[in-house]
């Protein structure tokens, strides 16, 4: 577990601020309860991510929205994660709608769930270009008038979360791709000043949260990253309040950067701490088992980034489950980018992050496991397919049972009898085919109908 820094007494040890909270032991032991009983049954006897993480000092955290977080989200949101980064609650366009009408209602409620639960949260984000509100995006103001509205909007956010947000990503995005700064109202109204005056006021606002600056594309060495690293060098030489980094990692499939360790080294060697703040990794639609596997590999090469770099906090990833996602919405045709598919079901990622943080996830021996793949799809119709595999076992009759989480309908199979009530489909051997030795496999196949979306669903053998 990491300690203070040094010479800065004030500051908290991201790894370890869950344990400062009143309540803490209780709190571990219903996140203890949460997971073994309410979460999935597909990891229910794993340790969760967060005991792996607080075991290592690390942050394991989440974005969340406020109002899903009953349920299956809540537990799994309460179980796993030691934080939480409100995904819209507290940015500007929620929060103050109409000048001088406040809602803070979603973000009270995240924050209040974080210390029911024994978590931290991520504040995020207070100076951006993007979700402002109209009012104050299609404004005209002076210099002087901007500068006073951003000053009166950190004191009162940050100063009404004082001791109960643990870090702010401050400034969000700041620079265009090439490491030019953007155009935006505050760099157009203010300069590049614009950011060490956010810094500053947050600082006075609340003395003991951490600030960042976060931006994304600056995961690797580039010509962003580096423009990035210049401003928080010069703005510590300068004294200016500045405590990490964010490094949002929203990543595509097979393209985690080469060079992110060396780039989290680099600015942790500023002294600064450097956090994994938005973690997501899409890929093109439909998974597949292979898609599955390869963004699995680059949860974990991103988590290794992170381990190996003490100064690196830990990894928040941008919604835990498919259902939450921002990506289908942003980048059509593309998903199925978090760790949890629609239906709250473990992926191959959520496995390779309990992986990387020490946890056991080798399957054990004499099993038999259940592989389900897409092979083909049209504009109102798939191909899918479901793989039995023993090793170490066999069986001499098997069920498939999965639930299928966008609204396919089975419409013919053929190597086994299939059924479906509702969303929930149960397959059972042919007469033929119920035998599967040990090292050996079965397939069965199934015509199905889909609109939408066409998520992969967990399958469990009965």
């Amino acid at each position: 577990m990491r300690l203070p820094h040094i010479g800065t007494p004030r500051r908290r040890s991201l790894g370890s601020l869950g344990s400062l909270r009143g309540g803490w032991a209780l709190a571990a032991l219903v996140a203890c309860l949460a997971a073994l009983v309410g979460a999935p049954s597909a990891h229910a006897a794993d340790p969760p991510l967060r005991d792996l993480a607080d075991a290592k000092g690390k942050v394991i955290g989440t974005a969340v929205t406020g109002s899903k977080l009953t349920g299956t989200y809540g537990e799994i949101a309460g179980a796993q994660f030691n934080w939480l980064t409100p995904g819209n609650a507290m940015k500007w366009g929620s929060v103050e709608p109409t000048r001088g009408s406040f809602d803070w209602a979603e973000a009270d409620q995240i924050v209040d769930f974080a210390e029911a639960h024994g978590q931290e949260v991520r504040g995020h984000t207070l100076v951006w270009h993007s979700q402002n509100p109209n009012w104050l995006a299609n404004g005209t103001w002076t210099p002087a008038q901007l500068s006073q509205l951003m000053n009166d909007h950190i004191a009162l956010e940050v100063g009404r979360y004082k001791g109960r947000v643990a870090a702010w990503d401050v400034v969000n995005e700041p620079f265009n791709e090439d490491g030019s700064y953007r155009q935006t109202l505050w760099y157009n109204g203010l300069g590049v000043d614009y950011i060490a005056q956010a810094l500053t006021a947050a600082r006075a606002a609340d003395p003991a949260a951490e600030l960042y600056i976060n931006d994304y594309n600056v995961e690797g060495v580039n010509a962003k990253s580096t423009a990035l690293y210049n401003l928080v060098r010069d703005l510590k030489a300068r004294g200016v309040p500045i405590d990490g980094v964010g490094l949002q990692a929203h990543l595509i499939l097979g393209q985690v950067p080469s060079t992110m360790q060396q780039n989290i080294q680099r600015f942790a060697d500023l002294g600064l701490d450097v956090a994994i703040t938005e973690l997501d990794i899409r890929m093109q639609l439909p998974a597949d088992s292979a898609k599955l596997t390869q963004q699995a590999a680059d949860y974990k090469a991103v988590m290794n980034a992170c381990l190996a770099v003490s100064r690196c906090t830990g990894a928040t990833v941008w919604g835990f489950t498919d259902s939450d996602s921002w990506i289908p919405d942003t980048f059509p045709g593309q998903g199925a980018a978090t760790p949890y598919d629609e239906n709250y079901q473990p992926k191959p990622a959520y496995r390779a992050i309990h992986e990387a943080l020490g946890g056991t996830t080798t399957p054990p021996t004499g099993a038999c496991t259940a592989a389900y793949s897409v092979t083909s799809q049209w504009d109102t119709g798939f191909t899918g397919q479901v793989r039995i595999a023993c090793s170490g076992a066999a069986l001499s009759s098997w069920k498939a049972d999965w639930t299928f989480g966008a609204g396919q309908r089975i419409t013919q199979a053929w190597n086994a009898t299939c059924t479906q009530s509702g969303a929930t489909v149960r397959c059972s051997n042919a007469s033929y085919n119920g035998t599967v030795p040990d090292g050996g496999s079965v397939t069965f196949g199934f015509n199905g109908s889909w609109s939408g979306s066409n998520p992969v669903p967990m399958v469990t053998l009965g």
